[in-house]
């Protein structure tokens, strides 16, 4: 997968990192350096003089990175109030210390955040990634107070109250407008509740180089997968080196989502795109994109020469569409699994076995329902820590799984996973899973490996809403449809011929 991506690292992985970065340089003080770059961030907020600032300090590191910003802050001859929520004899030694720079510098604690002053800038230092269990009480109340200030607000590593892990709220949590974060990129920034709470993200290595002290397991899609070529062509070309992808779907009153998948997938370059729709009453042509060939769903799986296959787009649960996704499984193709396909799966073992026991690549692209049905958990549960849930589920079924969601998660089945960093609210709306399994089951048919399909898919359709919303199409009413034309122009600015 593309080399560029930036690498994320979770708690345990972040402080592998931290212990190994002072064990090559011992004399490294890290949190003076976390105070000095968010200080450089908190400037360009606040301004570089003058003006109000509130730090909120907590009891622990992150308190420390926060005495340290204060004291920046105030010998650049900023107003700064710091409220501390903690025992200065309990603090780690390095916070304590930093506390110490700020009493030096003629800094005061106090007890709440002043009721009365208004402020340029509040700075969110109470807990970082360590915190263990959900805020409640006091410490909520101050992180919602903090958070209510009509300013810039900025959190120190990851929002009070975001688990560094997984991005869900712990009880209450900080809404910055900006966070710097340090060392590396943390998982919960990204997924679940995480983006709405951090807003602009910032990385402040610290001079700590992670790449060279410990290998991730995750990264971040970003920006870069659009940088280089990913369906070059050369000029002697033909639609039969670009693949023939086969859906199977479309059972009475959901032919649209077979529909959706097949358009996408033919915008998306597939050289050709063979609908089963299971309908009985199936239309002779589809009047929009002429170019989709519609069959019988028999005959789709047993006559047409395909390159991968799509099950699952309104396809029904009923034992006809059993019958039908047991004879795709069987196929010796990649095959995409989205919608009534992964239901069906989740509902009986026997196609679950098919799915373990298959040799050719299986991508699945459920959301969190679906996720949970195949789980056999709660959607709650799946929500609770999306990371895990994608690799359990890869793992599971010897499959790339796509969690969709905030951040989709996706997941190989050898542990590696990556969330997506594209996307917006008006992808919640109907039909969008369809034209994602189409843009995924294109991109394979056209002999991506499994994992660039899943991965780049996911990115695609997500820019794509992107770039929709930025032109003022969306984000409220953008539809499935509107998505297919974006994402093929978006992969078409990669390059041109190989």
């Amino acid at each position: 997968m593309h080399a560029s991506f930036p690498p994320l690292y979770t708690v345990d992985g972040t402080r592998a990192l931290e212990a190994a970065a002072l064990k090559r340089d011992p004399g490294a003080n890290l949190m003076e350096r976390a105070g000095r770059a968010a200080a450089e961030l908190a400037l360009e907020l606040a301004g570089d003089t003058g003006g109000a600032v509130l730090v909120v300090a907590g009891p622990g590191n992150n308190g420390g990175d926060a005495f340290e910003v204060a004291t920046h802050l105030k010998r650049g001859f900023h107003r700064v109030d710091v409220v501390f929520a903690g025992d200065a004899a309990k603090l780690p030694h390095d916070a304590g210390v930093a506390l110490a720079k700020w009493n030096a510098a003629d800094g005061r604690l106090l007890k709440a955040i002043p009721a009365e002053t208004r402020y340029d800038l509040v700075i969110d230092g109470l807990f970082g990634i360590g915190l263990a269990r959900p805020l409640a009480g006091a410490m909520a109340e101050l992180v919602r107070a903090a958070s209510a200030a009509p300013c810039a607000k900025l959190a120190l590593d990851i929002p009070s109250g975001i688990n560094a892990d997984t991005g869900a709220v712990m009880g209450a949590a900080f809404r910055a407008t900006h966070t710097v974060t340090f060392i590396a990129r943390k998982p919960g920034l990204y997924t679940l509740d995480g983006p709405d709470h951090c807003g602009e993200i910032r990385l402040a290595t610290l001079d700590v180089d992670a790449a060279s002290l410990a290998p991730s397991a995750g990264h971040l899609v970003t920006g870069a997968l659009v940088a280089a070529p990913l369906l070059a062509r050369p000029r002697n070309f033909h639609k039969g080196l670009a693949g023939s992808l086969g859906i199977l779907g479309g059972a009475p009153g959901m032919v649209g989502a077979a529909i959706l998948a097949g358009r996408a997938a033919i915008r998306l370059g597939a050289g050709k795109v063979f609908l089963g729709l299971v309908t009985d009453h199936p239309p002779y042509v589809d009047d929009a994109q002429p170019e989709l060939m519609l069959r019988k769903p028999e005959q789709l799986l047993a006559d047409v020469p395909l390159t991968a296959i799509v099950a699952g787009p309104g396809l029904g649960t009923d034992s006809a569409a059993q019958r039908l996704l047991a004879q795709a499984l069987r196929l010796e193709l990649p095959l995409v699994l989205d919608a009534d396909a992964l239901n069906l799966v989740a509902a009986y073992g026997v196609l679950q076995s098919a799915v373990q026991a298959r040799k050719s690549p299986t991508l699945m692209t459920p959301h969190p329902a679906e996720a949970a049905r195949l789980a056999g958990s709660t959607t709650a549960e799946i929500q609770g820590d999306r990371i895990a849930a994608a690799r359990r589920l890869a793992a599971k079924f010897k499959a790339f799984v796509a969690l969709k969601g905030n951040g989709t998660v996706s997941a190989a089945p050898d542990g590696r996973w990556w969330v997506n960093d594209s996307g917006n609210p008006g992808m919640a709306s109907a039909g969008m899973g369809d034209v994602l399994t189409g843009i995924v089951g294109s991109l394979a048919a056209q002999g991506l490996p499994a994992e660039e399909a899943l991965v780049a898919g996911v990115y695609l359709h997500g820019a794509a809403a992107d770039a929709l919303a930025a032109r003022g199409v969306g984000p409220v009413g953008l539809t499935a449809g509107e998505l297919v034309d974006e994402a093929r122009r978006l992969a078409n600015a990669r390059g041109a011929a190989a």
